[in-house]
């Protein structure tokens, strides 16, 4: 059972759009959306503030605002549960850098509006989301 509401329905529509790899920023402690993603086959990186096992995963120690460019390299998404404002920022300057999409889960109404991507809101089952394209 999951931990995090809906975390089945997030990683179902992570899969269901996006091949190949995806990046969760800021992993933290619950690594249920990751281990979702492991089972649908993506190649899924996990980065936080230290580097660490959570369960079976391997977490990258990197720091978002100075990040490693070769675990975001040929990402398709990088995605985050409950982000600070900061961290959305930062994720859409390194998202626009390596072509990928952003999608912040966030906690209450902290969202950042970010430049070159346009936003949407993503209702799945029990899984509420906002989800960042780049503008054509």
């Amino acid at each position: 059972m999951s931990l995090l509401r809906g975390a089945d329905d997030l990683a179902e529509f992570i899969a269901e759009n996006y091949k190949g790899r995806v990046v969760e920023v800021g992993v933290g402690y619950f690594a249920d959306v990751a281990l979702g993603l492991q089972a649908r086959g993506l190649d899924v990186v996990l980065t936080d503030k230290e580097e660490r096992l959570l369960g079976s995963l391997r977490v990258e120690k990197d720091d978002i605002f100075s990040p490693r460019l070769e675990l975001y390299r040929g990402a398709s998404l990088l995605y985050s549960i409950r982000p600070p404002l900061e961290l959305q920022l930062a994720m859409g300057l390194l998202a626009a850098k390596v072509g990928a999409d952003v999608l912040v889960r966030p906690l209450m109404d902290e969202l950042a509006q970010l430049p070159g991507f346009a936003r949407r809101l993503v209702n799945r089952g029990e899984a509420r989301f906002y989800l960042f394209s780049a503008r054509d």
